[in-house]
């Protein structure tokens, strides 16, 4: 069976490039090893701006998936966090009298100094 092969973006416009500046596709696919047919197809692409579609695409791609492995190494590091959290209010001591509250915090006691 036969192998494909797959092409980067950057060398397709290489070998367009060298196309374009005089070369032969017969010089051009012996040097590279590929097919004239396929050069003729990527002249064909690039010169209908396929190509240039093609970096945009691969640019954006690329982006996109930087992205989501920020968010999600952030939502994997929010939840260890969570995860700690309710571990440490499950080991808290309660406390015995008093009120309290995340709010206000416990009521403040009077010191005698503050009395007079």
């Amino acid at each position: 069976m036969a192998r494909h092969r797959s092409y980067s973006i950057t060398f397709k416009r290489q070998v367009v490039q060298e196309y374009l500046s005089g070369d032969t596709f017969h010089s051009l696919a012996q040097r590279h090893d590929i097919t004239r047919t396929l050069i003729r197809i990527w002249v064909g692409k690039y010169e209908a701006g396929g190509l240039d579609e093609d970096v945009a695409s691969a640019a954006l791609i690329t982006e996109y998936e930087a992205r989501i492995a920020a968010l999600e190494r952030l939502v994997g590091k929010q939840a260890l966090e969570l995860e700690f959290l309710k571990g440490a209010l499950k080991s808290a001591p309660r406390p015995k009298s008093g009120i309290t509250s995340v709010v206000t915090g416990p009521v403040a006691s009077v010191s005698p100094k503050d009395a007079g």
